[in-house]
């Protein structure tokens, strides 16, 4: 759940915060149809805080105000201020995860050298395994498009 998380701040609608420079954040953008509310929940190893933005009559907020654009930039604000001049912590990983790099189109597990491939955890016992073809290369093991024939 953690490393899932860390990547809304990495890569995902959280990305802003990395503007903080801190490899310990992880939180989730939130945003109800209409949009009537907005939020962040965010936290570092010792700190978590939520910011909500919303009504108590449940009027719309606007058509642009989300969680990553309307209260993320207040969540930021608050700890960039509650987490200056205390260094980061770093969680440990549990012993029976390991990081493997993968091909997020297709989950398999990523080639050396593979381009865009990214680092997911899993538990030990279910981590994909390389596919590989004869002549080395990965095998696609996902949907295929039926040919004409079988359709018809």
């Amino acid at each position: 759940m953690d490393s899932m998380l860390k990547d809304v701040v990495i890569r995902g609608t959280g990305s802003k915060a990395r503007s903080l420079n801190r490899n310990d954040l992880a939180g989730k953008t939130g945003t109800t149809n209409g949009p009537r509310d907005a939020w962040f929940s965010g936290y570092s190893p010792d700190l978590v805080t939520t910011v909500w933005l919303g009504f108590d009559d449940n009027k719309l907020l606007g058509r642009r105000e989300f969680g990553g654009s309307a209260a993320l930039p207040i969540w930021m604000d608050f700890m960039a201020e509650a987490l200056a001049g205390r260094p980061e912590k770093i969680q440990p990983q549990p012993a029976d995860m390991v990081s493997i790099k993968i091909d997020p189109n297709t989950g398999l597990r990523a080639a050396e050298g593979a381009p865009n491939a990214i680092f997911e955890l899993f538990r030990e016992e279910y981590a994909p395994e390389l596919h590989e073809t004869l002549h080395g290369a990965p095998e696609y093991t996902g949907p295929t498009t039926p040919l004409p024939e079988d359709i018809w």
